[in-house]
C-alpha cells in the first residue's frame, strides 16, 4: 500500500472528525433544520411511498415483464414516428398526477425496455409537470396568465427537452438502438387489449389513491375525492379479475385478499386497508410461479435502486429548505429576497432553487403564493413553475443511478436554463 493511499484515509478520517466535532449542535437553525430533514422524512413516507410510490413500482415491474422491448420501440423507440412518440410522452402529465419522484419508476421501466432518450426525457419532464390539477390550481390562485403560461411551456419544455437530449447523445443512442434491434422478436403472450385493460388498472389505482383533497369542498375535484376509495376498490376489483383469467392466478387468493382488506376498512381507515392490500398482494405475486412472480422480482429491484437514494435525497432536501411554512439551513427570507425583480439573476435563481427542492404534487403552488406575496416577480414565479415539480434534489439521485452522470447533468441544465428564459421573456411582458 502507498503512502499517498494512506495519506487520503488519513485526511478523509481527520476530515470526518474535524466535521463531528464542530457539529453546531445546539444552535436553534441547526437544530431545527435536523429536525426538519426528519419531519419530511416522515411526511414522505406516510403520503408517498404507500400511495405514490409503491403502485409506480408495481407499473414498472409489470412494464418490465409483460410489455416486449418490440412494443415500447414500436412507440417510444427513437426510430418511432417522432409525432406519436413524443406526443404521447409530453402529454402523458395530464393522466399521471405525480411527483418528480413517483414518475421515476416509471421512466426507469420505459427507459430499460427500449425507449428512445428523446421520448423517455420527455415523459420524465411531463410526468410531473403537466399535471392538470396543478395547472388549473395554479390559474385559480395565481392568476390565468401564469396558470396557461405553466401549461403551455410544460409541454414545449418536454418535447424541447427530448429533442435535444436525442441529439446531444445521438452517438450513444445510436449504439444502444444497435444493441436493441440485434435481440430476437418477443412474441406477445396477451392480445394488445388485454395489456391495455391490465394497465388501465394499475394506472387507476395510482391516479385515484393520490387523489389529494382539494382546497374547496364543492365542485368536481371534490367529488371525486370523496368516492376516491370506492374508485380505487373497483380498479383493485378490476385488476384482480385480468388476473385471475389472463395471468393465471387463483382466484381464492384474490378473493381472500378482497374480503381481507374490505374488513380492515370497515373496521379501521382507508390507508391501513390499501397498506394491508399491498402486503397481501406482494405476497401472492412474490410466491407465485408463474409470471407474477417475475412482475414481483423487477418490482421488487425496481424498490431497492430507487428507495434509499429518494430517503437520503429528501432527507438532505428538508435539512437544507425544510417544509412548507418551516425553515431549514436556508431561512425563507434570503430566498423571498433572490427572487425579486425580473433579472437574470433572479429567474436563474428560482430555476435553480425549485431544481433542487422537493415539491409533492399540488404543494407548489401554496409555497409559491406565499413567495409572491413577500415579493417574488411573476418571471422567476413562472421559472420556478417550470423547474420545481419537474426536478429534485432526490429525483436527480435517481436519474443518475438509471442513465448516468452526464445525461442527468444535461438534463437538469436543460430544464434550469430553458426556466431561467422562460421566466424573463413572461417577466418583461406580464410581470
Amino acid at each position: 500500500m502507498s503512502w499517498r493511499e494512506e495519506w487520503k484515509k488519513l485526511l478523509w478520517i481527520l476530515g470526518a472528525f474535524l466535521a463531528v466535532f464542530y457539529l453546531p449542535i445546539g444552535t436553534v437553525r441547526f437544530d431545527n433544520a435536523i429536525l426538519e430533514a426528519f419531519h419530511l422524512a416522515k411526511w414522505y413516507a406516510q403520503e408517498h411511498v404507500l400511495l405514490c410510490l409503491i403502485p409506480a413500482f408495481f407499473i414498472a415491474g409489470a412494464i418490465a415483464v409483460f410489455v416486449s422491448s418490440n412494443s415500447v420501440m414500436k412507440y417510444l423507440g427513437a426510430q418511432a414516428n417522432k409525432i406519436i412518440a413524443y406526443g404521447v410522452a409530453s402529454v402523458s402529465g395530464t393522466i399521471l398526477a405525480v411527483c418528480s419522484c413517483t414518475v421515476l419508476p416509471l421512466f426507469s421501466g420505459i427507459y430499460r425496455m427500449g425507449a428512445g432518450l428523446g421520448p423517455a426525457t420527455a415523459f420524465l419532464y411531463s410526468g410531473p409537470a403537466i399535471n392538470v390539477m396543478a395547472i388549473v390550481l395554479t390559474a385559480r390562485i395565481l392568476g390565468i396568465k401564469l396558470g396557461l403560461a405553466r401549461a403551455v411551456g410544460a409541454i414545449v419544455f418536454s418535447i424541447v427537452i427530448g429533442v435535444l437530449m436525442q441529439f446531444i447523445f445521438r452517438k450513444e443512442e445510436g449504439q444502444r438502438i444497435n444493441a436493441q434491434m440485434a435481440m430476437p422478436d418477443e412474441e406477445p403472450k396477451r392480445k394488445l387489449w388485454q395489456s391495455l385493460l391490465y394497465f388501465i388498472s394499475l394506472v387507476g389505482i395510482l391516479i385515484f389513491a393520490t387523489w389529494g383533497k382539494p382546497e374547496h369542498a364543492t365542485g368536481l375535484w371534490n367529488s371525486i375525492f370523496a368516492i376516491k376509495w370506492f374508485i380505487v376498490s373497483f380498479f383493485a376489483i378490476m385488476l384482480s379479475v385480468f388476473l385471475v383469467r389472463w395471468f393465471e392466478v387463483k382466484w381464492w387468493k384474490l378473493a381472500a385478499t378482497i374480503a381481507i382488506v374490505a374488513v380492515v376498512g370497515f373496521l379501521t381507515n382507508h390507508l391501513l386497508a390499501f397498506s394491508t392490500g399491498i402486503i397481501l398482494f406482494s405476497i401472492i405475486t412474490s410466491t407465485d410461479k408463474g409470471e407474477t412472480s417475475e412482475w414481483f422480482s423487477e418490482t421488487w429491484s425496481f424498490a431497492k435502486q430507487i428507495l434509499p437514494l429518494l430517503f437520503i435525497g429528501v432527507l438532505i432536501a428538508g435539512s437544507l429548505l425544510g417544509r412548507v411554512g418551516h425553515e431549514g439551513l436556508i431561512p425563507t427570507e434570503w430566498v423571498s429576497r433572490a427572487v425579486g425583480g425580473n433579472s437574470l439573476l433572479a429567474n436563474f435563481f428560482a430555476s435553480f432553487a425549485g431544481a433542487f427542492m422537493y415539491f409533492a404534487t399540488l404543494t407548489e403552488v401554496p409555497i409559491l403564493q406565499g413567495l409572491i406575496d413577500n415579493g417574488m416577480g411573476q418571471g422567476p414565479a413562472l421559472a420556478l413553475l417550470l423547474a420545481g415539480p419537474a426536478l429534485s434534489l432526490p429525483n436527480m439521485l435517481v436519474i443518475r443511478s438509471v442513465m448516468g452522470t452526464k445525461k442527468t447533468v444535461v438534463f437538469a441544465s436543460l430544464v434550469i436554463v430553458m426556466a431561467t428564459f422562460s421566466g424573463i421573456i413572461f417577466g418583461t411582458f406580464f410581470g
